[in-house]
């Protein structure tokens, strides 16, 4: 069953007077429950196709149907209604904010959700358990390491049990050994059901996929399977 579809994907970009074309016709499946890597070289459209996969942007041209829902031509207001219940995102620089505690800022999405604050305590306080973190509730993010923020960046964006994770390029601010333990974590996220889309530059980290997805000049040029 797919749970993302695109056609023809145009994405162009104003810069003046001169017209930029990040993304030229994507044409794009992928299925629920797969895992799967996008790369590409830098400047090649796949951060401007993660932000339109993610419901952080919207195309110029084509259409983008995310779980059958036609999101494409939604206004902003309902595309992030769209994002906070079905998209889960970890970004390569954690994007924790840093005067709250790892508890509140796992919280914020149930928060945006409308979640009562003793469900949602809960609720953070139960995933962050699951990521290895229970007994760090009252730290601040930067009180911890990098592997340690980059799980409560993993429990935050799981703590709405998103149909989505997609993940730009999660172990880049890491070193191996906690490189290595994120990407068993997004291992057992894809095991346990989760789609997990993971852009990255990394062919071992590729290699972990169902599917690598190359693109080049906003173009895919090659999806096969690793």
């Amino acid at each position: 069953m797919e749970i993302i579809r695109t056609q023809n994907l145009i994405k162009d970009y104003n810069l003046g007077k001169i017209k930029v074309r990040a993304l030229s016709g994507i044409d794009l499946s992928i299925r629920k429950g797969e895992f799967v890597a996008i790369m590409g070289p830098s400047g090649s459209g796949k951060s401007t196709l993660m932000h339109i996969i993610g419901c952080l942007d919207r195309p110029s041209e084509g259409q983008y149907y995310l779980d059958e829902i036609l999101v494409s031509k939604m206004p902003r207001s309902a595309l992030a209604t769209v994002r906070n219940r079905k998209i889960g995102f970890v970004f390569q620089s954690f994007n924790l904010l840093p005067h709250l505690n790892i508890l509140k800022n796992v919280e914020l999405p149930l928060m945006y959700g409308g979640m009562s604050a003793g469900k949602r305590k809960l609720r953070a306080r139960e995933i962050l358990e699951q990521v290895g973190l229970g007994d760090r509730l009252r730290h601040k993010p930067t009180e911890l390491s990098g592997g340690q923020r980059q799980r409560v960046a993993i429990a935050r964006a799981i703590v709405n049990d998103p149909a989505i994770l997609l993940a730009d390029e999660p172990t880049g601010n890491l070193d191996s050994q906690a490189g290595g333990d994120i990407l068993e974590m997004f291992n057992n996220l894809h095991k346990t059901g989760n789609t997990v889309i993971m852009v990255t530059h990394d062919q071992a980290i590729a290699n972990r996929a169902d599917r690598i997805i190359r693109i080049m000049d906003g173009k895919i040029v090659d999806g096969d399977t690793p």
